[in-house]
């Protein structure tokens, strides 16, 4: 018994089954849909130049965003194979967050240069050619829907990154259908002033998506603690383990989406079993809280003073 280093490590196994399979299908579905967006993206850009619409381009900036996310999903999948290396010990899960807020940032300044470029077509509604525009939007619809259906297909309920991606879609839906309806408009009313104002809704709708991922990717870059866990219910469910005395030290913190560790102090009286506290704490941490990776120092409590106000003598 003469070694009491308190270390307990667990590391959670990941769930075996049919990983293989929906991991793959992930990877398709979203390679396929943002060779899709990203490709028409393109096409919208030239018809918006073309037919002179803001809404169109509006709508290619929140397509851009879509093949951003769709991207950095697939690529963060890809690089998740990557095995962890020496140095960079969580693997590239990092990288995933980093080029999130990047790509929440692009997206706030899109949205502010196309909110911008409307207030300026407000006061001099330039011509459009509603029949093209029409015709792009129609077919930016039809693109997303497709996007969609592929997305569908992923497993987009498990896979937090399918499912962001597969919500970028929809919102991006919204773009080309206010596209459609602004073109009408300009088509039968000669309604000019419609393509600024549907431009400035799709912009609204972009700076709300890159604010929120921006926001949430910073929140995960400054180590803040996982919005899901409440830090208070972790230490008093650690505190309600038989013979635990005191929880200190707690950190919780993101790897990335999804992928929460904790550290933390646990003090057990001097005739407790060490092993066992740790094996109940970490299924505690894993059946209630779904942390899988902790790591967990166990005190007894007579050696030292494990805490500021402990019992010292």
């Amino acid at each position: 018994m003469g070694h009491h280093h308190h270390h307990g490590h667990s590391h959670g196994h990941h769930h075996g089954h049919s990983h293989g399979h929906a991991h793959t299908s992930n990877k398709k579905a979203l390679l396929s849909s943002f060779i899709l967006i990203a490709s028409f993206m393109v096409v919208e850009v030239i018809g918006g130049l073309l037919t002179n619409s803001l809404a169109l381009l509006s709508d290619a900036g929140h397509m851009l965003s879509d093949a951003a996310a769709l991207g950095l999903s697939f690529f963060a999948i890809k690089l998740g194979e990557k095995q962890v290396s020496q140095e960079k010990t969580y693997g590239y899960k990092r990288f995933e967050i980093i080029a999130a807020a990047l790509n929440g940032l692009t997206l706030i300044l899109i949205s502010i240069y196309i909110l911008y470029e409307a207030i300026v077509r407000f006061f001099h509604p330039p011509e459009i050619q509603s029949m093209g525009m029409l015709m792009i939007s129609v077919t930016g619809l039809l693109v997303n829907i497709v996007a969609a259906w592929i997305l569908m297909s992923g497993d987009k309920d498990e896979n937090l990154n399918v499912r962001s991606a597969f919500l970028h879609v929809l919102g991006d839906m919204l773009g080309s259908f206010g596209a459609i309806i602004a073109s009408l408009f300009i088509m039968f009313f000669d309604w000019g002033i419609a393509d600024p104002i549907a431009s400035i809704i799709v912009a609204v709708l972009i700076l709300i998506s890159g604010y929120r991922v921006t926001k949430d990717s910073f929140h995960v870059l400054m180590e803040g603690a996982p919005t899901q866990i409440d830090m208070n219910q972790v230490k008093a469910a650690l505190g309600r383990i038989p013979f635990v005395k005191e929880v200190h030290d707690l950190h919780i913190w993101t790897i990335t989406s999804g992928y929460p560790v904790l550290s933390c102090h646990i003090t057990i009286a001097d005739e407790a079993q060490h092993d066992e506290i740790l094996a109940q704490s970490q299924k505690i941490l894993h059946d209630e809280f779904h942390i899988e990776h902790s790591t967990i120092q166990v005190e007894k409590e007579t050696r030292g003073c494990p805490s500021p106000h402990g019992t010292c003598n």
